[in-house]
């Protein structure tokens, strides 16, 4: 066992040591019911996207591996249409809207919240090039192969997942399963993109970096030298960081959050546009109008009415 350790982090994966330290506590009675829960609220499966209810689980990762028909939706304002052979991983559900299924869609649909994604301790210098990019496009096209190999993880994973037995290690039983199939996509996403390579410490200030986006820094700062002296590096660093993993500069990003909460905004019909700009602050009207129209290519109002047509 110490063998297979020592190969694993010499190729840069690290897992936590407590994975392959067993806890004899059998599962029964009420610790047994409430491991139970604690399993369902880390790796929930769902009939339909329909079923998610983001206050139940908030800040949690969705992955949609599509086997039957279509379903279209909106993410960071651009209309996708998944059909079968397509796997989506949606890392913000807040960013997605307008899910539509067709009549004979079907699909794995599987919610990861962030506690258990960042327990896995995956290495993750890859995980935040795939998270940028899934950011950018949150759809893979599968080939068969690997079409099959996601349906078999997916389905192992609901198979032990609701499996009631006892069994001693199941945290580390589910872990495992859970870790195989994401490196398997992983695997998958970087075969299909150009390999970019970071260090470790260039991924943890990307991390911080959107992750302060996350946070809705965007809101009151808009300006990369912000973000910088936040991380303690460069404007210049910064961006530079950012082309070298995703091909965009860090003003990308910030646009990228700032036009999906406009989008968001100016959705709901019953707020005026000048209240938006000054939610947004924006130092004026009329320079929150040529933000939009630059983006966007047309006015806030115009766009509005448009988010409306396609909602």
């Amino acid at each position: 066992m110490l063998q297979v350790i020592r190969m694993l982090q010499n190729r840069g994966i690290y897992f936590h040591i407590s994975w392959f330290l067993p806890t004899f506590v059998p599962q029964t009675g009420k610790q047994g019911k409430r491991m139970e829960q604690q399993e369902k609220d880390r790796i929930f499966f769902m009939g339909s996207i329909r079923d998610f209810d983001v206050r139940e689980h908030p800040q949690s990762v969705l992955h949609i591996l599509c086997t039957r028909g279509s379903m279209s939706f909106r993410f960071q304002n651009v209309n996708y249409n998944i059909v079968a052979g397509d796997y989506v991983i949606l890392t913000n559900m807040s960013l997605a809207s307008g899910f539509s299924e067709s009549d004979d869609y079907s699909a794995l649909t599987m919610g990861l919240s962030a506690q258990f994604v960042m327990s896995m301790a995956i290495r993750n210098n890859y995980g935040i090039i795939g998270h940028l990019s899934l950011l950018q496009n949150p759809v893979m096209k599968l080939s068969p192969h690997d079409f099959r190999k996601c349906v078999c993880d997916m389905e192992r994973l609901r198979e032990r997942l609701t499996d009631g037995g006892p069994h001693l290690f199941r945290e580390e039983m589910l872990g495992c399963l859970m870790t195989a199939h994401i490196l398997d996509l992983y695997d998958i996403h970087a075969r299909g993109q150009a390999v970019r390579q970071v260090s470790e410490h260039t991924a943890r200030l990307l991390q911080q970096f959107i992750g302060m986006l996350y946070d809705g820094e965007y809101i009151q700062h808009r300006d990369v030298p912000y973000y910088a002296s936040r991380l303690c590096v460069t404007p210049h660093y910064l961006s530079e960081i950012c082309r070298k993993a995703c091909g965009r500069p860090a003003t990308y990003w910030i646009d990228r959050f700032t036009l999906h909460e406009i989008a968001n905004l100016l959705c709901q019909k019953e707020l005026p546009l000048s209240e938006i700009a000054a939610k947004l602050n924006f130092s004026s009207f009329s320079y929150f109008s040529r933000y939009v129209s630059r983006h966007f290519g047309i006015s806030p109002n115009a766009y509005r009415e448009s988010l409306n047509r396609v909602r």
